[in-house]
């Protein structure tokens, strides 16, 4: 089996007592893409929120391409290769959607932001801002302001930003979310797109999109990972169907 690019061990949060996470392991494999499932209160967002650095675990250990990042703050964690797609707030909403792209290109280089700079007017920062945003079918509207964007064009918006940070790992946090079936069929495609080329966790609601992208499943239940594999295993497993699908996949 390859080197894991994440793996998640022993991972422990509490809120008051409730077990959120509740020693959770977690592996995910170079280029795939790993669904993490279950109902709501089952401790997804809590992880994912441990995975990207806002929260700090009570115990536990987070190790990203070999490396302890347990206590890596969030900005580390993205200079490492890890991004958070959807709970980015860096969009500059008075601003074009290439300006936006180009900000990230040119924060992840380590350059300071230079606000008042026109970051879309540097060639090396336009070049790769163009190819992100060609990546997720944006380009058209690459000179529009991000206010005028639909809510799917947006979370579109925040894929591309995150790939400008050249991350290895997509943590992808109910991608569909608020989308009408047009949208949601347009994100499939981009991230179906995606795989192969890049790691991706993802933590979704709609089974359909889950079976159509997932190679591998965790299903979390009150906080543990009560199984693990590939979307035919994980439809037929008997305590996955009593703990959370039911008649979803029957």
């Amino acid at each position: 089996m390859a080197e894991p690019v994440l793996q998640v061990s022993g991972l422990i949060k509490s809120f008051g007592g409730v077990l959120a996470t509740d020693n959770v392991h977690l592996t995910v494999l170079p280029f795939e893409t790993h669904a993490v499932i279950g109902p709501n209160g089952a401790g997804k967002t809590t992880l994912i929120a441990q995975l990207s650095g806002a929260l700090r675990p009570d115990a536990g250990e987070i190790h990203f391409k070999g490396r302890d990042i347990t206590h890596f703050p969030p900005y580390r964690r993205s200079l490492a290769g890890l991004a958070r797609s959807f709970q980015i707030t860096s969009v500059v909403q008075e601003m074009t959607v290439l300006q936006n792209v180009a900000l990230a290109v040119q924060a992840h280089r380590g350059h300071s932001f230079r606000f008042w700079h026109p970051a879309a007017a540097d060639r090396e920062l336009i070049e790769p801002a163009m190819e992100r945003l060609e990546q997720v079918s944006l380009a058209e509207r690459a000179h529009d302001l991000t206010n005028a964007l639909s809510h799917g064009e947006r979370r579109q918006l925040e894929i591309a930003m995150a790939l400008a940070t050249d991350a290895e790992l997509l943590l992808l946090d109910e991608p569909m979310a608020g989308m009408g079936i047009e949208e949601s069929s347009r994100m499939v495609s981009t991230l179906q797109a995606l795989k192969g080329e890049k790691t991706m966790l993802l933590v979704e609601h709609d089974m359909d999109v889950v079976f159509t992208l997932a190679d591998r499943i965790s299903v979390l239940v009150y906080g543990k990972v009560i199984a693990t594999g590939s979307p035919e295993e994980v439809r037929s497993d008997d305590a996955v169907r009593r703990a959370y699908l039911g008649d979803e996949v029957a």
